[in-house]
């Protein structure tokens, strides 16, 4: 069984920084993509960036440039540093993992953790 393990959001006022990681307990299967998505009140789930395990990254327009993805395959851990915060960033964020298990890939998602960005 996977399971994803979220920390780090919290309360933070516009402009400030919230550091978010996600660590997935997986034996005997390989993670491929890793990712966070967000969720705001009365709106769809929305990417925010992915990673996959080679590296390769990828980001919504409304984030790039002050959200930076990373992973630590050894930990199968993947981290969401958000900076320069918005209060238009408050929502709850999921961490997303693509497994492959016997050549099928299957989705796991996290909890979610509430990020609140005050104006």
């Amino acid at each position: 069984q996977v399971q994803l393990v979220e920390s780090g959001g919290g309360l933070v006022q516009a402009g400030g920084s919230l550091r978010l990681s996600c660590a997935a307990s997986v034996t005997g299967f390989s993670i491929n993509t890793m990712g966070w998505y967000r969720q705001a009140p009365g709106k769809q789930r929305e990417l925010v960036a992915f990673i996959t395990s080679g590296g390769t990254t990828n980001y919504a327009d409304s984030v790039k440039g002050r959200f930076t993805i990373s992973r630590d395959n050894a930990k199968n851990t993947v981290y969401l540093q958000m900076n320069s915060l918005k209060p238009e960033d408050t929502a709850v964020y999921y961490c997303n993992a693509v497994v492959d298990i016997d050549y099928s890939e299957y989705n796991y998602w996290g909890q979610g953790t509430q990020v609140t960005v005050s104006s």
